[in-house]
């Protein structure tokens, strides 16, 4: 059966220490976060690593599936069509792969590693001609451009359903060896199907980059991506020391209620924590009686991953579209609210964290779901994506929000980078919904999620002086652009924030200090 494996032990404890070494984000010294930029170009990336990322201290960039995909005209050139592989060529609707080379190199140069979207559970469904140009047929299991044959899926043997599609995700068998959504299920577990994938994934390590994103892990069995992902080379040691890993972290939607969980697949790398964007979309929402005054052990105490296994986020392409339980999840269309969760994210010490980078699509709601949801990132009537025009403000146009250049967002990047491993201290709540912590004596917080205003003093611990607030402007120079924070020989500083103003967060680090 699929979910068997043949490796020995003694070589599974050799696997075991290679895989150990696939946490690590890979990320230059000092840089603690990471975007997502959805959809975007190569040329595109690679100038903004180099105008924005680089400077601004971000860790690295999960980019688009950079490989072969389908081409769906009806209805026009969706966002999904870019998770139905039908080769591994380089050329998508991102670029080619020359511009893909010319971006890794940019990025790595400023500082800021690439993570690749990588989609191998399954094959395009439908049957048409690719990105690059090759055909595929799913009802014969055909991709010309690899090539694969139906000796290289999942025997319909194997999956239960008569549909041979996944009928119900209570059954982790469906799940893991029926078909998604009508695209062929991969059989990973097969020589050639492996060996073809790795070469693939070999091949984008060789252009340098740093880690990798498992696209639907959880239609994956655990072992069979463990002995995948064990296969893979060190990073190229023109850009990493020697014996670096890549970054693992795999897609498990993991919301409760289902067999599947997410801890199984911790042992590969780190796993997405789909349940921290939930609850902290509900404590700024102050849904169900939720209090942030509860939120001082927001992480493992409240039944999420380990720190060290956990990729957080606010929202991500899929949930923020309502899919993987993403209903009530906070995004860009809720500014205020969604500033305030990214700030709380940024602040405090668990997971490694995402921030989002989206483009826009008018909404069209019936029956409580959102009917244009479908649709792909600003582009012309052929499909070709559109650049990403920057403005004098350094916002984003044309379509695409930017969520990363927001001032609010981009500074408490720079906050998380100063408090570096430090511990969370000085916490303060007033019993509800304003609270206030420090990452040791380097950086410091304080929210106010109420209507009423809030007037405190509160520990620091930093030394005296005036500190620039991060989320109202910026240091510049010898002077603060937005508020100033004084903070006392005895490490006590005054807040003020107001109940009603749009942004309710002060934040200052030792660096913001003049």
């Amino acid at each position: 059966m699929k979910q068997h494996s043949g490796i020995s032990a003694a070589t599974l404890t050799v696997l075991w220490c290679i895989v150990a070494g696939q946490f690590s984000p890979n990320e230059a010294p000092g840089r603690t976060v990471y975007v997502h930029l959805f959809e975007w170009k190569w040329t595109d990336i690679a100038a903004e690593c180099e105008r924005f990322l680089g400077p601004k201290g971000f860790a690295g960039v999960q980019v688009s599936p950079p490989n072969e995909h389908r081409i769906i005209t009806d209805p026009a050139y969706p966002w999904y069509e870019r998770y139905q592989p039908v080769s591994w060529k380089l050329v998508s609707r991102s670029g080619n792969e020359a511009e893909f080379k010319d971006m890794v190199k940019r990025c790595n140069r400023a500082g800021v590693r690439i993570y690749v979207d990588a989609v191998f559970n399954q094959m395009a469904g439908s049957r048409g001609i690719g990105s690059a140009g090759s055909s595929f047929d799913s009802a014969t299991r055909n991709y010309s451009g690899v090539p694969f044959g139906p000796e290289d899926f999942t025997p319909r043997s194997e999956c239960p359903t008569k549909s041979g599609g996944i009928d119900s995700y209570n059954n982790a068998l469906e799940v893991r060896n029926c078909d998604l959504l009508g695209m062929p299920d991969l059989a990973i577990y097969k020589n050639k199907t492996r060996e073809t994938i790795v070469k693939y994934l070999n091949h984008l390590i060789d252009i340098g980059v740093a880690g990798f994103r498992i696209d639907a892990a959880k239609h994956m069995w655990p072992q069979h991506l463990y002995d995948l992902l064990s296969t893979l080379k060190d990073l190229n040691p023109s850009v990493f020391a020697a014996g670096t890993r890549p970054f693992i972290f795999e897609e498990v939607i993991d919301q409760g209620g289902e067999p599947i969980k997410d801890a199984e697949y911790t042992r590969n790398g780190r796993v997405t924590e789909f349940k921290y964007g939930k609850e902290l979309s509900k404590g700024i929402k102050k849904e169900g009686g939720q209090l942030l005054k509860y939120f001082r052990n927001f992480g493992e105490q409240w039944g999420f991953l380990p720190a060290d296994r956990a990729v957080t986020f606010v929202d991500n392409h899929d949930n923020q579209r309502g899919h993987g339980g993403g209903g009530g999840i906070l995004t860009f269309r809720n500014a205020r609210e969604y500033k305030i969760a990214n700030a709380f994210m940024l602040a405090h010490p668990y997971g490694f964290p995402q921030v989002m980078s989206s483009f826009t699509w008018p909404q069209r709601f019936a029956d409580g779901e959102d009917k244009n949801n479908w649709m792909g990132p600003p582009s012309d009537d052929k499909g070709h994506t559109n650049s990403v025009p920057i403005r004098p403000d350094n916002s984003c146009d044309g379509g695409w929000i930017c969520e990363h250049r927001w001032r609010q967002i981009t500074n408490m990047v720079g906050f998380r980078n100063v408090a570096g491993d430090k511990h969370l201290t000085h916490w303060w709540d007033n019993g509800a919904n304003q609270i206030a912590f420090g990452r040791g004596d380097k950086a410091f917080i304080v929210i106010n999620n109420e209507g009423l205003t809030l007037k405190q003093t509160l520990p620091t611990g930093f030394h005296t002086g005036i500190y620039c607030d991060v989320i109202s402007g910026d240091k510049i120079g010898a002077t603060c652009s937005g508020k100033r924070i004084e903070v006392k020989a005895d490490g006590m500083a005054d807040f003020l924030i107001g109940g009603q103003d749009e942004d309710p967060v002060v934040a200052i680090h030792v660096d913001s200090r003049l």
